[in-house]
């Protein structure tokens, strides 16, 4: 259950194939809030001058090459207006991040280009932005947070990019061509996770679910979507497989939950969940997690394993609380009997009549 999904195959629920699994952390592309509340992150590195109306500052380094002109970026953001420090755009919110290509971006969205130009696959950086490089004077109709002539603060995560010779937008790809990019990036992901890159195999699992976002799914039917599926969930699949590795449980259910929002009795979907809710220690949903899985899957000898050791852990805490317990209230008392009075009435009696008995016998003699 933790090797790379690829085609359809019967494999144990752990494991990743081949065909399904450049780095950025992705807590951020994932939804954690920013540092400071809903603000802008305080960042401490060097700042570096990009443009006389552009600063850079790396919370997290990149790895690999730089995007060149015309490559198209795939990225997610915050923005603010810096004098205000209100948040106007978030791709978080709708989880799709941006798709920009350099050099052709929206005037608006210059400076932001130009930062993003200068990172690295995986980078994650905090951008200031002139306001001539903004949305100008006159500031933004579409965002009232963005007030006229209004610097602005980007935080900004690379996912990664193609290069212009690896073909055009998205928008401009038929369906087949879309998949078969998506595809492409989840085969690069699976060996990635062969090496344990483990950042650089989500990087390209995030990159190949952009090529499938909802706005593209909600167009498909029937074959296409089929086809577009077999692609995205093995995705989500291997990314949760990373997650587990990195013990980042509860991205990895996130991840798990959109699979079995598709495919409700998804096997892998349901014990990675199960695993990443045990390791939680939401031990009754680990267990229905499992038992689900093991109706559709029987022989699986991973899935019982998961479930021994579910109530193993279950009676370890059991005893391990019971003498907690003991160790607070004391040895439990043993009870004290109660005199039956009538039992020592009887016994009186005996005792006195047998006492009779004896001195007319000694009378007697």
């Amino acid at each position: 259950m933790e090797e790379v999904d690829e085609e359809p195959k019967s494999q144990a629920p752990g494991e990743v194939g081949e065909s399904e699994i450049v780095t950025e952390d992705a807590a951020f592309v994932r939804g954690e809030p920013p540092q400071d509340g809903d603000g802008p992150p305080k960042v401490d590195s060097e700042v570096e001058v990009l443009h006389d109306k552009v600063t850079k500052q790396i919370i997290k380094e990149g790895h690999g090459q730089k995007p060149s002109k015309y490559s198209t970026c795939f990225l997610h953001y915050r923005a603010w207006a810096e004098s205000t420090r209100h948040k106007f755009d978030d791709t978080l919110l709708e989880q799709q991040p941006l798709e920009m290509v350099l050099g052709k971006e929206k005037k608006e969205m210059t400076g932001l280009a130009i930062g993003v130009s200068s990172m690295k696959a995986g980078e994650h950086a905090l951008l200031h932005v002139g306001w001539e490089l903004g949305y100008g004077k006159e500031g933004s109709f579409s965002f009232p947070n963005v007030p006229p002539m209004a610097d602005l603060v980007y935080e900004v995560v690379l996912i990664g990019f193609d290069e212009t010779k690896e073909g055009k937008a998205r928008s401009d790809m038929t369906v087949e061509e879309r998949i078969g990019a998506a595809d492409r990036r989840k085969m690069d992901g699976n060996a990635l996770f062969k090496e344990e890159k483990l950042e650089e195999a989500m990087q390209q699992y995030e990159m190949a679910i952009a090529y499938m976002g909802d706005d593209f799914m909600f167009q498909l039917f029937g074959k296409y979507r089929d086809m577009a599926l077999a692609v995205k969930n093995p995705c989500h699949l291997n990314m949760a497989a990373c997650l587990l590795k990195l013990k980042r449980y509860e991205e990895a259910i996130g991840q798990c939950s959109l699979v079995l929002g598709e495919d409700e009795n998804n096997v892998k979907a349901l014990f990675r969940r199960g695993k990443a809710r045990a390791e939680l220690g939401q031990t009754d949903a680990a267990r229905e997690d499992f038992l689900k899985a093991g109706k559709f899957a029987p022989e699986d000898k991973s899935i019982a394993r998961e479930l021994r050791l579910l109530a193993e852990h279950e009676k370890a805490v059991y005893k391990k609380q019971k003498e907690i317990y003991k160790g607070i209230f004391g040895p439990r008392p043993e009870p004290k009997q109660k005199k039956n009075w009538l039992i020592i009435f009887w016994q009186l009696l005996v005792s006195l009549v047998l006492g009779l008995f004896k001195r007319k016998g000694v009378k007697a003699e």
